[in-house]
């Protein structure tokens, strides 16, 4: 797993950290991660399942139409490449 080192933190911030981290039970290093993922990975992120799901719906999509497309899949299969 990576590891980051923060440089010119200044003892404000730090102490800051440590604050919040124990107001929310836990090590300054574990608040850190929170702060990161919240920081990039927002709550309100677009999710691909989730857009799939409303591209479907969008479109019209039952599920009647997934079970046909299901019985008129190829199962067979694919043959493998060749490289002559």
């Amino acid at each position: 797993m990576p590891a980051v080192t923060i440089r010119n933190l200044s003892e404000e911030v730090h102490r800051a950290l440590k604050l919040r981290a124990a107001l929310h039970g836990r090590s300054a290093e574990a608040e850190m991660r929170a702060i990161l993922e919240d920081a990039v990975r927002p709550a309100n992120r677009v999710r691909i399942g989730s857009a799939l799901s409303a591209l479907g719906r969008d479109a019209g999509l039952s599920d009647a139409d997934l079970e046909a497309l299901e019985q008129a899949r190829d199962r067979s299969p694919a043959d493998p490449l060749s490289f002559e």
